[in-house]
């Protein structure tokens, strides 16, 4: 683990897996992925593992990062990525088969419900969403935090914590449903399809 986090007003820290992201997928992010309908889009996808990942077993798939050191990274290693928001436009919308949201990227833009309802209007409609989600007993909430490095803090942006107990609400008010809940070690994911 990394000292790299996101660090809340409030004093809540979220710890962010600097490492991990370098690697490629474990054991059991490879068995989500043998879950996922091609194509694939992963949303967040920073240098990219996933994507790399996946074209490895010949899986036609895209990333989608802000950060322009991530998408340079995921570039360097092979892995077809588009450097934007994922709330911009995505090409694509409505015929992609499976949006990852892997690594605590359900945060990105500080509102779950938001980002589950913005995936599913890229899926055709056998597709699904597959997440990652914070362990039970985390309480779900919206933050404005700071990356955090060496002590040294970002500007504040807003990210959000979903947690295995909200994941039936949060998904249902995006107009998707829990189509299984699994864990992988000590991550917990989830499968969203349509309503």
């Amino acid at each position: 683990m990394s000292d790299l986090c996101l660090r809340a007003g409030d004093g809540t820290v979220v710890p962010l897996d600097l490492e991990r992201w370098h690697h490629l997928p474990d054991a059991d992010e490879l068995a989500l992925l043998d879950r996922v309908r091609p194509p694939v889009l992963d949303l967040g996808c920073g240098p990219g593992r996933h994507v790399v990942a996946l074209g490895e077993r010949g899986v036609p798939a895209l990333g989608i990062d802000a950060a322009p050191s991530a998408v340079a990274t995921a570039r360097s290693r092979g892995a077809l990525v588009l450097e934007r928001s994922i709330f911009a436009r995505i090409p694509g919308a409505g015929r992609w088969g499976t949006v990852l949201l892997l690594d605590g990227n359900i945060g990105i833009g500080g509102d779950a419900a938001a980002l589950l309802h913005r995936s599913r209007s890229l899926l055709r409609a056998d597709g699904h969403v597959l997440a990652e989600l914070a362990p039970p007993g985390t309480p779900s909430r919206s933050l404005d935090v700071r990356l955090e490095r060496h002590g040294v803090q970002g500007p504040v942006f807003p990210w959000a914590v979903l947690g295995v107990d909200d994941i039936d609400d949060t998904a249902a008010s995006a107009g998707l449903r829990v189509d299984d809940l699994w864990r992988g070690g000590d991550r917990w994911f989830t499968q969203l399809g349509f309503a």
